[in-house]
Formats: C-alpha cells, structure tokens, sequence
C-alpha cells in the first residue's frame, strides 16, 4: 500500500502570511489618506482661483464686486464650488478702500486647508476680516455686513486666503 501525503500549509505559516498582508495594508491606508488630504487641498486651491476668476470677470463688467459669491452664478461660473469635505462654501467678503464705502473695489476669499505646512500657505499672508481695524485689512475694511464673512479670521493656522 502507497502512503499519501497530503499537502499544505501549516497553520504558522498562514498566519505570517496574513500578519505581512495586514502591515502591507495598513502601509498603504496611510499613504492613501495622505493622497487625498493632499487632493482635497488642491481641489480647494482650484475652486479659490476658479472664484477669483470669476470675481475679476464680475467687477470687469460691473465695475464692483458682488455682494455675495451666489451673484457669480450661473453668468461667470457655472456652479458654485463647495469645500471637498464638508460642503461648506468658500469665505468671501467684499472690501471697500478706506473712505469709499460706496463701492466694493476689492474682496478677501479663503478657504482652510488641511495641511498647515502648505507651501501654497508660504506666500499667502494672513489678513483678518473678523476685525475692521485698517492695519488688518490692508487698507480695506468690510464694505457690507450682509457679504462680508465676519467669522473668517485669515490668520489662523492653514488659511489660504485672497486680497488682490
């Protein structure tokens, strides 16, 4: 009679098996949710330079800035950007130069990113819009109470924020 041997594999080498797929996994969660922190920053950092596109081609025809973002749609964007993760909007608040509140001839739009050691962030001063003091603003102050986004203090840590 022949002697059959059967096999396979043990149970120790199972284990080390899953135990090398489970690190290898979790290797590349990380790296993955680094990626799309990274990707909602940049989708950000688009969707502030698609509104200040839009903002510029507004005052172009109007010779102000709008009052608020949703006076941009759908004439000079399509459709308003939301932030990627909370579907919040973008802070927005037009600015008037000392001593003209008339007119709104500049405008502050920022958004908070996730990664505060952007170098997008380097070059991007903060400017306050929840004080109106001159020194903050740059020489601007909130042209209306209604667009204006009292709340949106621009110097806080990952802010990247617009004063042309």
């Amino acid at each position: 009679m022949k002697k059959t041997t059967v096999h396979g594999f043990t149970l120790i080498e199972l284990l080390v098996v899953i135990a090398i797929i489970a690190m290898l996994a979790s290797v590349i969660l990380a790296s993955l949710n680094q990626a799309r922190v990274k990707s909602r920053d940049a989708r950000r950092l688009s969707d502030v330079k698609e509104l200040q596109n839009a903002l510029e081609l507004y005052n172009n025809d109007e010779s102000v800035y709008p009052d608020t973002l949703t006076d941009l749609v759908p004439t000079y964007i399509t459709a308003m950007p939301t932030d990627p993760q909370s579907a919040a909007t973008y802070h927005y608040g037009p600015l008037a130069t000392v001593g003209s509140s008339a007119t709104c001839n500049s405008f502050h739009l920022g958004t908070t990113l996730e990664q505060t050691g952007s170098p997008s962030l380097a070059s991007k001063a903060g400017a306050t819009l929840a004080t109106d003091t001159v020194a903050n603003n740059k020489g601007l102050y909130k042209c209306t109470a209604a667009g204006a986004s009292a709340d949106f203090d621009g110097s806080a840590t990952g802010v990247f924020d617009l004063i042309p």
